[in-house]
Formats: structure tokens, C-alpha cells, sequence
């Protein structure tokens, strides 16, 4: 242990977030694939902080950081992760990570504080091999042939390939000890204008949502562009495209006040300016925290996709190919991160749910969790221009070590 307590600095936090911006940096943001170079690097670097604060650091065989504390007493785990987006933002994952930092070095060495927080950073959040691989490995919920499969959407380069380059493939994966923390507290940036526009300063995470993708493809007939009649026509990527307007139409008729849907993906086939596709494929998505919500709309969705089928020309057919049940946040967790507002950020906070997906609710499944989000300024994220003004990381690092303290002191 370190041998005298450190006060909360703020300095010393951003000094940490501009230290990792630097690793990667883009433009003023950064690029981190997971198990790239410059992630590797971040990983390390964080391996020979956690000593700062009493931790015993080691990097497992999925990339996971876990910094563990001797300290007697409740156990907190805090942390978030240090992969990015392709040419994206240098708070998404970092703020959280370097937060439950300054909380392990200001607590841990503190004697009147019974307990430690644990710091982890969880790889691959961001989905560069797959969903949540770290947080899923450390839970137990990801298998041998979950890892297996998982494959880099960059290059194509398998997980195992991966693991073996950056010198992992014989570590073994750390999974939680059962009943050794009582939760799990994570920070991040907003990623929205809820904060910014209502000049707050914190937001208490009341839930995440779920995500449910959907593949829907459409099956007509190819056929030359310039000889084959408008009325005869059995076009895949027509019937795709009036799909798309109508879910735009009905879905708010049937949608909860934070529901989102996307069509992040559509493809023709063969995709050729002179030959009419005989096949589509959209790759479309709903977020929500209500299931009976995503329930409804998946209903809708087929119902929609039937009637497009029967009145022909072209058939659709809907593949659910992923789903995410959306996760409550403790109450114990929101009071503590409310309490610390009030005492420290003016009060200047709001409850609301995360319409983003994170290591929060992977955790969920097994210990209790919160969340806390600090402003971005307009709402940017998963782009190089993300950011968020330096006072208000400072102001969201103070709440967020005062919560821990409070959640361990029961």
C-alpha cells in the first residue's frame, strides 16, 4: 500500500486523460482498435499506474485489466475500457477507467475508509471482435468458442490470431470472484445533450437500454435495367427502400418516449447501375429500456415485413440477430452518485437512462451497478471531436470518488 493518503486532483486527471490522449492521438481525438499498438500501450501504462494506489495490476489472457487490492474490507470494482473507435473521441472509455483511478488512489490508502476500489478496463467495448468480450469473459459469459469465433471487423484477423501478436494467447482469462465486490460503479461521458442542454453538471444512470439488431433481406428477381418494363419489375432494393418509410411511419404510433431505430446498413445485390437487384439486405436496429416496447415493435416489424410478402412482388424475411435486455441500474448506486452531486456539483444532476450501450450492464448480471455521466459538449461521440469541457471532468472525477466513498461506507 502506499504509505500516505492523496487528496482528490483534479490536475492529476486530466494530466491521466491527455497522457492517453496522446497515445494514438487523431486530429484531437485518438485511434485505438482493440489489440492495436497504440491500445496495447494504453493497457501498459495503466498496468504500472494501478501501483499508485495499492493495486496489483495484471493484464489477462482476453485483455482485460484488473487491478486488485489486499486491503481488508467491502470491495468496490469501478473501471470502463481504453480501445476506441476508429478515428474517434478520447473520452469514450477512457474518463471511466482514469475516474476509478483517482477514487483507488485517493480511498485505498485512506484508514479510516474500511474497503478499496478495484480498477478495471474492460477490452473491446467498442466491438472491434465482438459485443463486450472482456466484461462477458470476466462475468462468465463468454466461452472458448465464443473467442473462437470472434473475429477483428478491420481485417478480418481472428481473436486467437490477436491474442497470440500482442503475447495474451497464454494468459489465463480472469472471471469474478463471486460475493468479493459489492458492485460495480462506472463513468462516461454523456455521448448525448441531455447534460449540456439542461446545464447540468451529472447524470444518474437509471437504466440502459437494450438493442435488438434485425437483419432483413428481400428476395426479387435480377433483371437488365434497361429492357425489363417498370410494371414487371421485381426490385429488392425498391421494396427495401419503401420498408424503410414505412417503419418511419408506424413506429412512432407504437414506440416509447426514448426509443430509437436505425438502418445502419443496406446492401444491393449485385449492386450494379444496369441490373435491377434481385436481392437486398438491411442491417436495422431498436434501442429501448422497456422490453415491452422492443416487443411491440418487433411484432410491428414482422407484421410489416408479412404484408410486404403478400402483396408481392418481392418477399422479406426477418432474422432477429442479436439482442441485449436492458439494464436496471441500483438504486443504492443512484442515491450515492445524487448524494455526492448535491455536496459537491450544486446538485446539478438528473436521473436518466443511457440510450448507449456499456460495461454497466454486462456487470449488472452479477453485482449491483451504477453509472455516472459527466456533459459532452454538443452531444458529439465516436467521432474525433468528441470532448467535454476540463471543469466538468474535474467536477464529474470529485462526485465520482465521493460516491465510491459513500457506497463503501454503506
Amino acid at each position: 500500500m502506499p504509505d500516505k493518503t492523496l487528496p482528490f486532483d483534479g490536475a492529476r486527471v486530466l494530466a491521466d486523460l491527455n497522457t492517453l490522449r496522446g497515445i494514438g492521438a487523431y486530429k484531437t481525438g485518438v485511434h485505438k482498435p482493440t489489440f492495436s499498438e497504440p491500445h496495447m500501450r494504453s493497457l501498459e501504462w495503466l498496468v504500472q499506474r494501478l501501483p499508485e494506489a495499492g493495486l496489483a495490476a495484471e493484464i489477462d489472457g482476453i485483455g482485460n485489466v484488473l487491478g486488485t487490492s489486499p486491503k481488508p474490507g467491502p470491495k468496490l470494482l469501478a473501471g470502463s475500457h481504453l480501445e476506441s473507435q476508429n478515428y474517434a473521441g478520447w473520452l469514450d472509455g477512457p474518463l471511466g477507467v482514469i475516474y476509478a483511478l483517482e477514487a483507488a488512489r485517493v480511498i485505498n490508502p485512506d484508514p479510516n475508509i474500511k474497503g478499496a476500489v478495484e480498477v478495471a478496463s474492460w477490452c473491446d467495448e467498442e466491438g472491434h471482435f465482438g459485443s463486450f468480450l472482456g466484461s462477458r469473459s470476466y462475468v462468465g459469459a463468454l466461452t472458448e468458442a465464443d473467442v473462437d469465433a470472434a473475429r477483428d471487423r478491420n481485417s478480418d484477423r481472428t481473436m486467437r490470431e490477436a491474442l497470440r501478436e500482442v503475447g495474451l494467447a497464454d494468459r489465463r482469462r480472469a472471471t469474478a470472484e463471486r460475493g468479493r465486490h459489492i458492485g460495480y460503479l462506472e463513468a462516461h461521458i454523456e455521448q448525448g445533450q441531455t447534460l449540456e442542454g439542461g446545464a447540468l453538471n451529472i447524470g444518474v444512470v437509471t437504466s440502459i437500454v437494450g438493442i435488438w439488431q434485425y437483419r432483413i433481406t428481400f428476395t426479387g428477381e435480377q433483371n437488365h435495367a434497361g429492357t425489363t418494363r417498370m410494371a414487371v419489375r421485381k426490385d429488392a432494393g425498391l421494396a427495401l427502400a419503401k420498408l424503410c418509410v414505412d417503419i418511419d411511419e408506424r413506429f412512432p404510433k407504437a414506440c416509447g418516449p426514448r426509443t430509437v431505430w436505425t438502418t445502419g446498413s443496406v446492401r444491393l445485390d449485385p449492386g450494379a447501375p444496369s441490373i435491377i437487384p434481385g436481392s437486398a439486405e438491411m442491417l436495422f436496429q431498436i434501442r429501448d429500456d422497456a422490453l415491452a416496447v422492443i416487443d411491440r415493435l418487433e411484432d410491428l416489424l414482422r407484421n410489416m415485413a408479412a404484408d410486404v410478402s403478400a402483396r408481392g412482388p418481392c418477399t422479406v424475411a426477418v432474422e432477429r440477430i442479436r439482442t441485449g435486455a436492458p439494464a436496471m441500474m441500483d438504486t443504492s448506486f443512484q442515491q450515492a452518485i445524487e448524494a455526492a452531486s448535491k455536496a459537491l456539483a450544486g446538485g446539478r444532476s438528473i436521473r436518466m437512462p443511457s440510450a448507449a450501450g456499456h460495461d454497466a450492464q454486462i456487470l449488472s448480471t452479477i453485482m449491483p451497478s451504477g453509472m455516472l455521466f459527466v456533459p459532452s459538449i454538443g452531444g458529439i461521440s465516436h467521432h474525433w471531436t468528441e470532448n467535454t469541457d476540463d471543469a466538468d471532468i474535474v467536477t464529474g472525477a470529485e462526485v465520482f470518488v465521493d460516491a465510491c466513498r459513500r457506497l463503501l461506507a454503506g
